[in-house]
């Protein structure tokens, strides 16, 4: 009875050290994967998020400034345009009486 007690305590021994072997090979697993991934953002120059939502906000807000700005300038051309509609306008001419000599 006691071999048997003896090597069950030895496989729980096996296993307890390959579970803490796997857990320490997962560890540097991810540490090795965090460096690619570092290295590979830096080769790549990669934009961080906060970078490229201020620069998106800037984006929409000039997109909008030009659709007023292009509104503007429509209405001061309709403006330019009617004015010089109106002065274009033939004037009525009045007879002159002919002098006759």
């Amino acid at each position: 009875m006691q071999s048997q007690n003896r090597l069950l305590d030895d496989f729980a021994k096996l296993l307890t050290n390959a579970a803490g072997a796997a857990q320490g090979a997962r560890k540097e697993i991810e540490t090795i994967m965090r460096q690619q991934a570092e290295r590979l953002k830096t080769e790549f120059d990669i934009v961080p998020r906060d970078d490229f939502e201020a620069v998106r906000a800037m984006a929409i807000k000039a997109r909008e400034e030009n659709e007023l700005l292009t509104q503007r300038v429509d209405a001061l051309e309709k403006a330019l345009n009617a004015g010089a509609k109106a002065k274009k306008a033939p004037k009525k001419k009045t007879a002159s009486p002919k002098k006759s000599s």
